[in-house]
C-alpha cells in the first residue's frame, strides 16, 4: 500500500513541497516533527486524530434516501439534470468509485481515517515512553482518547469497505481491513487485510482499554473529543452491531446518563427555534451548547453542493424521511391524493429547498460552512460539521437493544421521548402520544408505503442462537429504524442499517436502468481507492455472495412469517 494511505502522518511531520527551492529545503532540519513533551501537547495533537473525510455522500447515494431525478417518477415525469460529479453516478449504481479522489470520495474517507489513526499511534508511542518512566498517570486520559480514536476509525473503515459483520465465526471468512497499531517506519509496505472477525476483536480490545481512561475534565471543549458520553455512545453502537444487546443497552444508558426514560428536554431543541437563514440554522444544529450533541467533527466536504443537480432527497426518499408521515403525527382528517399524509409539523420551519421541487429538500446536517483563507479572492475550504454522536442516535440504539431484550415498554418510552421532543414547536397542532397500539397499527396492520417498512434480513446476515426477528417484535424494530432514518437523514448512517439488516432496495437510474441490491449483494462493501489497489492492497471482493445456506444457521423462530 502507498505510504500516505496507511499512515499519512502529515500533521505530525512538516513536509516540504515543490514550492521551496532545493537550497531552502536542504538548509532545514529534516526531522521537524512536532514535539510532544507532555500531556497537554499530546492532547493538542489528538485534535487531529479525527477524520476530516465525510462518508455521508457515498453512503447516502448508496442508500434509499436519495433518488435519481432523471429517472421517471410516479407521474412519469423525469428531468434532465447533470450530475455534480461522475463519481456520484458510480456510487449511486453501486460501482467502484474511481472518477474522483477529492472530498467525499472513497479515497478521501480512507485517507482521512488512516490519517486519524496515524496521529493516535504517534501519541500512543509517546504515551508508552511516559509509562516506561513510571509517569503513566500523567497521560492516562490521553491514552484513553487515542485508543478510542483508533478503535472508532477502524470501525468506520470496516463498516464501509468490508461486508457486514456476521458474528465471530462467519466473519472469519470475510475480508477485514489493515489494523494499524504503530507508526509507520517503512515505505511501500503491502499490508494484509486479515479477516473481519479479527478486525472487530482488535476494535473491541482498543475500545475496552481506552474507555475507562476517558475523562471530560482535561478538555477546554469536550465535544470536539471523545468525551465520556461520546465514547460510551460509540461503545453502544459497536455492541449493537455485534448483536450484544445487553452491552449495547448498558453503554447507551451510561452515555445518556439514565437507565430510565430520558427527559425530552435533553434532546434536540432545534425544532423550537426560529432562524433567519440557513447559516444560522446550521450553526445552531452543530452548536457545542446543545446538550444532545456528544461529538462534533469538522470535515472537508462539498456534499451540500449536490443541491440543484441530478441526485436529491426526493420521491420515496423524502416521503420516508423528512416528508414522512408516521404513527403519531399523521392526521386522520388530512387526505392527499387519496392517502393520509402529513410530514411531521416540526419540519415546517426547519427544512430548506433550492429552486424547483426536482431539487429535493435539504436538512441542516448536510449544509456547508465555508472557511475563508482569503475573503477578497473568495477562496478557502468547504466544511460540513458532523454531529458524529448524539443523544438521539444513542437513544435509538438503546431502544433497538431493548426490543431484542424483550423490554418493549422501556423501548417505547425511549422512542416516545424522541417523538415528544420533536413536538416542541407544534403548539398549534395537537398530536397524539406515541403508544404501543399506534406503533402496531402503523407498522404492522397497515402498509405506510414509500419503503418505510422493509423486510428485515438481519437473521440471515448475522444468525444468532439467542436473538431473532419475530412477528411480535418486528413492528417495534421497524419503528426504531424509521425514527433513526428520519433523524439522521443526510449523515450517511442509514447505510449501516441497510447493511446490518440486509435491507433490500432498488435504484432507478435514468430512463431505463434499474439496479437492485439484495440482502446478500457483495456490492454492499465499497471498493478500496484506486491508489491503494495500485500499491498492492487486496481488493474488496464485490462478486462473491454470502448466501450459501451452509454458511449460516438460522434460528427456527426467525423462519416464522407474519
Amino acid at each position: 500500500m502507498k505510504f500516505k494511505y496507511i499512515v499519512y502522518s502529515a500533521l505530525l511531520t512538516v513536509v516540504a513541497l515543490g514550492t521551496s527551492s532545493c537550497e531552502d529545503f536542504l538548509s532545514k532540519n529534516p526531522d521537524n516533527r512536532v514535539e510532544l513533551p507532555g500531556a497537554d501537547q499530546m492532547r493538542m495533537a489528538l485534535v487531529n486524530a479525527y477524520t476530516y473525510g465525510n462518508y455521508a455522500t457515498m453512503c447516502e447515494l448508496s442508500g434509499d434516501n436519495f433518488v435519481d431525478n432523471n429517472a421517471p417518477n410516479e407521474s412519469g415525469m423525469r428531468y434532465n439534470l447533470g450530475e455534480y460529479s461522475r463519481l456520484h453516478n458510480e456510487i449511486f449504481a453501486w460501482e467502484p468509485g474511481v472518477s474522483d479522489n477529492q472530498q467525499d470520495s472513497p479515497s478521501s474517507v480512507w485517507e482521512g481515517c488512516y490519517h486519524a489513526i496515524a496521529v493516535a499511534n504517534h501519541v500512543l508511542e509517546r504515551v508508552a515512553e511516559f509509562e516506561a518512566e513510571g509517569r503513566g498517570e500523567e497521560v492516562a486520559s490521553v491514552k484513553g482518547e487515542a485508543l478510542v480514536c483508533r478503535a472508532y476509525h477502524h470501525f468506520l473503515l470496516a463498516n464501509l469497505f468490508c461486508q457486514p459483520y456476521r458474528g465471530p465465526e462467519l466473519s472469519k471468512s470475510l475480508q477485514g481491513i489493515p489494523y494499524a497499531t504503530s507508526p509507520e517506519t517503512e515505505l511501500s509496505v503491502v499490508y494484509d487485510r486479515g479477516n473481519l472477525a479479527d478486525t472487530y476483536d482488535k476494535i473491541e480490545a482498543d475500545l475496552l482499554a481506552g474507555l475507562p481512561l476517558i475523562s471530560d475534565v482535561d478538555y477546554e471543549q469536550p465535544k470536539y473529543h471523545f468525551n465520556m458520553s461520546a465514547a460510551n455512545a460509540f461503545a453502544a453502537r459497536f455492541y449493537l452491531y455485534k448483536r450484544d444487546y445487553e452491552k449495547a443497552e448498558q453503554y447507551a444508558s451510561v452515555a445518556l446518563g439514565t437507565e430510565g426514560a430520558i427527559d425530552p428536554s435533553q434532546l434536540n431543541d432545534y425544532w423550537a427555534q426560529s432562524f433567519t437563514g440557513v447559516e444560522q440554522a446550521v450553526q445552531y444544529w452543530v452548536s457545542v451548547e446543545r446538550q444532545s450533541n456528544y461529538l462534533i467533527l469538522a470535515t472537508q466536504s462539498v456534499f451540500w453542493r449536490l443541491v440543484g443537480y441530478r441526485y436529491a432527497i426526493n420521491g420515496d426518499g423524502a416521503d420516508a424521511t423528512i416528508q414522512s408521515y408516521g404513527p403519531s403525527w399523521t392526521q386522520s382528517d388530512l387526505v392527499v391524493d387519496g392517502a393520509q399524509y402529513l410530514c411531521h409539523p416540526c419540519y415546517m420551519n426547519g427544512l430548506y429547498s433550492w429552486g424547483g421541487q426536482e431539487y429535493g429538500v435539504w436538512f441542516p446536517s448536510m449544509m456547508e460552512l465555508f472557511e475563508y483563507t482569503d475573503r477578497i479572492a473568495g477562496i478557502g475550504y468547504p466544511h460540513i460539521v458532523r454531529v458524529e454522536f448524539s443523544a438521539e442516535e444513542t437513544l435509538f440504539t438503546r431502544a433497538e437493544a431493548r426490543i431484542y431484550l424483550g423490554k418493549i415498554d422501556e423501548a417505547i418510552a425511549d422512542l416516545k421521548a424522541w417523538d415528544d421532543a420533536r413536538q416542541n414547536n407544534t403548539s398549534t397542532i395537537v398530536l397524539p402520544e406515541l403508544t404501543k397500539e399506534r406503533i402496531l397499527a402503523f407498522y404492522r396492520d397497515s402498509d405506510p408505503g414509500h419503503g418505510i417498512v422493509k423486510e428485515l434480513n438481519i437473521d440471515k446476515v448475522y444468525p444468532s442462537d439467542k436473538y431473532s426477528v419475530t412477528p411480535e417484535i418486528e413492528p417495534y424494530l421497524q419503528c426504531a429504524l424509521h425514527f433513526r432514518r428520519i433523524h439522521l437523514v443526510g449523515d450517511g448512517t442509514r447505510w449501516f442499517d441497510i447493511k446490518r439488516y440486509g435491507l433490500e432496495l432498488s435504484h432507478a437510474i435514468g430512463a431505463t436502468r434499474v439496479e437492485t441490491l439484495l440482502w446478500d449483494d457483495p456490492r454492499r462493501a465499497f471498493q478500496l481507492p484506486a491508489d491503494v489497489l495500485s500499491a498492492g492492497m487486496e481488493p474488496t471482493d464485490r462478486n462473491t455472495k454470502i448466501s450459501n445456506p451452509e454458511d449460516y444457521r438460522m434460528p427456527v423462530s426467525a423462519l416464522v412469517k407474519k
